[in-house]
């Protein structure tokens, strides 16, 4: 488990509380299923490498406290995050995409 982690006692499948949304983007990189990467910053920028090519984007909270993404020059998108705990260890974040349902699991590196 990430060091920074370390103290979240949580279970498979909980959601990640308002006041944890920062520590768990920022905590590792993270690699998907199909073995893109993504970096979140501190700052609030993120790096997205899918086949070797980056893109930049940024993300920050909503005024509802949920974790969004924002793609330059348009896209911008909303999730719910869970986490995703594996021999009783936090593993990754599942992100859910607020009015379309579509997820996706990120694992830290």
């Amino acid at each position: 488990m990430l060091e920074s982690l370390k103290n979240i006692r949580v279970t498979d499948g909980d959601a990640v509380t308002t006041e944890h949304i920062r520590l768990a983007l920022t905590a590792g990189s993270f690699v998907y299923d199909e073995g893109a990467t993504q970096v979140f910053e501190p700052t609030g920028a993120t790096t997205y490498v899918e086949q070797g090519q980056p893109t930049r984007g940024e993300w920050y909270l909503d005024d509802n406290g949920r974790f969004c993404s924002f793609w330059p020059p348009t896209y911008r998108a909303c999730y719910d995050l869970q986490w995703i705990v594996e021999d009783g260890r936090i593993a990754g974040l599942r992100f859910t995409e607020l009015g379309r349902g579509s997820h996706f699991d990120g694992r830290y590196r």
